[in-house]
């Protein structure tokens, strides 16, 4: 319930920061920002009792240079990335650059653009060409919004356009001789494709109407789109295509697809094999659980898929399987792996290449897929991805031997990094963010045991943290329920970094339900969602307790999405914390079954749907425990959310204002489930901030 690779390049790139906005009183009436700003301005700013100044906090949030993609040459001697555009003031613009640097003769690194001169742009996507020589990339530099395709010499010169569509378009990919572009476009889209992004309201006669995003090609030595005189979509147009990959040979396709809603379907999509001179399309798996990222083997002959429990699209998780290209059984190969795979690519050598959730970490090894033998080339505290901030993707040359991508820790802010067979240790090729320095204190990881389970979790001291002194401590619930907290420099949305900078201990736990562990670990929530994830949040607190300076008193607890909904559970379960913020959650699941937009993620939680068990979805709702609560909670969503709809929210809230609990109740003017203004996500940091200060300080 928490993120999306499709669409979150669109949310990333207009990050700015502002400032102004500050705490509203509770118990106020629910509205958008607007009616709440109103009454602001006389409101004192939280000043922290220890650590940093609010406005530091904030600073260093969304100060850091963002990286939203890195791609390495197929011969390993170059490099790309895609970095979002900050002012003199360190303002992100709303732009983002592409760049590509030698690796092999050295020197500064060029701008690749399809603007003129130093205009900017949407500019994203990158591709390689087979020989290294050309990139493909989108850009709006022709018509601000609408992307096209382009490709320009590595070198530099004069960039082509290749296409002139209404839509939207994303993730180009060359075929192996390099002859044609693949391209995935939903025609007419009025906005990005995913769940994440802020709805279109609907109004009159309701109907079951979606865009399909389909697969196209264009030729590339004509400029033309392949075969036709424009674009050229080859896949069936009821067809959403989700992920697909060129077969070695330039004539086929593997794709994961699915009939109707592109974004409720994702959950039930089959592979299948894609004839692009016919399109005809055939059936080869009809996965138990949920599937990402297939890849051709060198040969042809087979296909290699990683399958999990995922609540989420781009939160990728679970364990590596192959099969046939022509269909068959579906094998495990690394089934009982106390580990998640994320990502994977099937190198020439024949191992296939993946990266991995392992404990709290992340890691990156090769599978031996006549052997089943596991060799880990990297391990460590931090996250390492060449794509957005969500998943572990990455970007290996042909070779295999070297590998690009973003690396961040809670100690080191992003940068562009180049992993090697010499050099397994992540090496900067980019220093953006030299001199940024953490706002928050010293991460640690530390471990619990509860029925059973081994949980970990990362620990946040406080900034300029004192062991005579007794701190207060606040729970951050990470999303999903199938992802995982990692190391990691926060983004503008991760307001429990600003907890720390403020003087807080926060908890990041990583309970039954998370990556990280194998899939056993992430399918034992199933059907379970309040009941052993929360005695494992619990049994966390305590360990903190045990190995720090926490006063027991001034337990707080927040979370958005997932973490969202157990925080709203948690204050329904128990007294013990004091404060709460729930960021989109969700109050009552029976009703929420019919509000949501992406329905289909529940039926592998819950078994099935809410009409044919509606005990299961009441067990773990929060609103049949509300004359529990005593604990003041601040409730904070988007108007537009369709992951998990204001109505919760508003239900929750209700609930606590007629049983006279302590309460505020702020809804964002079009906003998704993600928020993509600048000014909402500062405000949601300081009003976070300043709820904690005011009941556990």
């Amino acid at each position: 319930m928490i993120a999306n690779r499709r669409s979150f390049a669109a949310l990333v790139i207009p990050f700015l920061l502002s400032y102004g906005l500050e705490v509203a009183p509770a118990q106020e009436k629910p509205g958008t920002t607007q009616d709440v700003e109103k009454r602001l301005k006389s409101v004192e700013k939280p000043k922290a009792a220890t650590g940093a100044p609010l406005d530091d906090v904030v600073k260093t949030l969304f100060a850091a240079h963002t990286f939203e993609q890195v791609a390495l040459s197929p011969d390993g001697n170059s490099i790309a990335w895609v970095e979002s555009v900050h002012t003199k003031t360190g303002v992100l613009s709303g732009s983002s650059v592409i760049y590509v640097k030698s690796l092999k003769n050295g020197g500064a690194p060029k701008r690749i653009k399809a603007g003129v001169a130093d205009s900017l742009h949407s500019e994203g996507s990158v591709a390689w060409s087979p020989d290294s020589q050309r990139l493909a990339f989108l850009s709006d530099a022709a018509k601000s919004g609408q992307l096209q395709l382009y490709i320009e010499n590595a070198s530099g010169g004069t960039p082509k356009i290749l296409t002139n569509v209404k839509g939207f378009l994303a993730d180009p990919t060359w075929s192996p001789d390099g002859k044609t572009i693949a391209v995935l476009f939903t025609e007419n889209a009025t906005r990005a494709s995913g769940p994440l992004v802020a709805e279109t309201p609907e109004t009159g006669e309701i109907k079951d109407a979606f865009f399909e995003q389909r697969l196209a090609l264009i030729d590339v030595a004509s400029g033309q789109p392949a075969g036709a005189g424009k674009l050229q979509q080859i896949t069936p147009a009821d067809t959403y295509i989700y992920e697909y990959a060129w077969s070695p040979d330039s004539k086929r396709f593997v794709v994961s697809s699915a009939l109707g809603n592109g974004d409720n379907n994702w959950w039930i999509a089959e592979l299948s094999t894609l004839d692009p001179s016919s399109g005809l399309m055939k059936s080869i798996y009809k996965p138990k659980l949920e599937i990402a990222n297939p890849v051709w083997s060198p040969d042809g002959k087979q296909i290699a898929f990683i399958e999990g429990l995922m609540s989420d699209e781009g939160l990728t998780g679970g364990d590596i399987f192959t099969i046939n290209s022509s269909g068959g059984s579906a094998k495990n190969l690394t089934e009982g792996m106390k580990a998640s795979a994320a990502w994977l690519g099937w190198q020439r050598d024949g191992k296939i290449l993946f990266s991995e959730f392992v404990g709290g970490n992340s890691a990156i090894a090769t599978l031996d897929p006549a052997t089943g033998k596991i060799e880990q080339r990297w391990s460590g505290e931090g996250t390492f991805t060449a794509a957005g901030i969500f998943g572990f993707i990455l970007s290996p040359a042909d070779d295999g031997k070297s590998i690009g991508g973003i690396f961040r820790s809670y100690s080191r802010p992003p940068e562009v990094v180049l992993i090697t067979d010499k050099s397994p240790a992540p090496t900067p090729v980019t220093n953006r963010n030299a001199g940024l320095r953490p706002a928050w204190g010293q991460a640690k990881s530390i471990t619990w045991r509860n029925d059973g389970y081994e949980i970990q979790g990362w620990l946040l001291y406080p900034r300029d943290f004192d062991p005579a002194r007794k701190y207060p401590l606040v729970v951050s619930v990470h999303g999903g329920p199938s992802y995982i907290t990692l190391s990691h420099w926060p983004n503008p949305h991760d307001y429990a970094s600003g907890l720390s900078a403020m003087g807080y201990f926060v908890l990041c736990p990583n309970p039954r339900g998370s990556f990280g562990q194998g899939e056993a670990f992430t399918r034992a929530n199933v059907r379970d969602f309040g009941n052993g994830d929360f005695k494992d949040i619990l049994a966390g607190v305590d360990e903190a307790l045990k190995v720090a300076p926490i006063d027991p008193n001034r337990l707080g607890i927040t979370g958005w999405s997932y973490g969202g909904y157990m925080t709203m559970w948690a204050v329904t379960q128990t007294n013990r914390f004091k404060a709460a913020m729930a960021g989109a959650g969700i109050a009552n699941y029976q009703s929420y079954y019919g509000e949501n937009l992406i329905d289909q993620w529940m039926i592998p939680f819950f078994g099935k749907s809410v009409y044919d068990d509606p005990e299961v979805y009441a067990k773990s709702s929060p609103i049949n425990f509300i004359k529990k609560v005593k604990t003041p909670t601040l409730i904070l969503v988007g108007d537009s959310d369709g992951e998990c709809p204001t109505p919760q929210s508003y239900e929750f809230w209700h609930a606590l204002r007629t049983l006279g609990v302590e309460t505020q109740f702020v809804v964002y003017e079009h906003e998704g489930h993600l928020f993509a203004s600048p000014k909402h996500q500062r405000d949601v940091i300081e009003r976070t901030l300043a709820w904690f200060d005011a009941h556990l300080r």
